[in-house]
């Protein structure tokens, strides 16, 4: 993964999240990011979101850290996994996010040297669905020292296992590009749909119409749903507390993401009454 002599670390950066769901369920949650992004299909099962901002080049955050801000609050409520790829000029890796179970991830350093617990690997594969004996030997190769590989191969070799499992993406979406690349490449795809922020209530009205077209539209009424409502809000607050106190705008969606679903929980009957 190279970078021009005068390009700064943060301007080498990019981004990209990877959602194992079509783009029509991937739209509306996407859009209570707050972030101008632009969302494609990646596969018969895959979605790709491209952020169209670059909050890391102004907020004091690596990108790393903002991806997984951005992967949480996806995954939270979702019943789809998130994964979120990213690089700068000295490292990569990726984070995976999947309802309210830990993130996991995986960092290689630009040489290619791996950063990271094997343990995460075979979470990793275990939450994607992947092969527990093909896709497993080519995670495990990524975990082990390699001088041939540098970052950018590492990453590729990741997203070669993913193509087993359906992802394909888009041409002009690869590893190593900075985010103005990326955002270029995908806003000239076909079939590219922007993610834009329309306002709290439509964000609402929409995310519960996605919701119940889920298996999670029975938890919506009733003593189940209140349980839930409090639970999530119970975990949203002091998440959304801890990221103002990190300032880490990642951090603070994905606890504010918490609390609207738990506040949906408690609200959702008056909600749908005039309907």
């Amino acid at each position: 993964m190279s970078t021009t002599p005068d390009e700064p670390p943060a301007e080498a950066a990019g981004a990209l999240l990877l959602c194992r769901a079509g783009p029509d369920a991937v739209g509306t949650p996407a859009q209570l990011l707050r972030e101008r992004m632009v969302l494609l299909r990646a596969g018969a099962e895959w979605s790709v979101l491209v952020p169209e901002g670059k909050p890391w080049l102004h907020g004091g955050e690596p990108v790393d850290r903002v991806l997984t801000g951005w992967a949480t609050a996806l995954a939270v409520g979702a019943p789809w996994p998130v994964l979120a790829l990213w690089w700068d000029a000295d490292r990569c890796g990726c984070t995976l996010a999947s309802g309210f179970r830990r993130t996991v991830g995986y960092v290689w350093l630009a040489n290619g040297t791996p950063v990271g617990e094997d343990e995460a690997m075979r979470t990793f594969a275990a939450r994607l669905g992947l092969d527990p004996v093909l896709d497993m030997e080519s995670l495990e190769r990524l975990t082990k020292p390699d001088t041939d590989a540098d970052a950018h191969a590492r990453m590729t070799g990741l997203l070669a296992v993913l193509t087993r499992a359906g992802l394909s993406l888009p041409a002009g979406l690869g590893p190593g590009e900075p985010a103005d690349r990326l955002c270029a490449a995908a806003r000239g795809r076909p079939g590219a749909e922007a993610v834009e922020w329309t306002g709290w209530r439509d964000a609402v009205r929409a995310e519960l119409d996605a919701v119940e077209n889920t298996t999670l539209g029975p938890w919506l009424r009733g003593p189940r749903a209140r349980a839930l409502a409090a639970a999530q809000l119970a975990a949203g607050l002091p998440l959304a507390a801890w990221g103002v106190r990190r300032r880490s705008g990642g951090w603070v969606v994905a606890g504010a993401l918490l609390v609207i679903h738990g506040a949906l929980g408690f609200a959702y009957e008056r909600m749908r009454a005039p309907d």
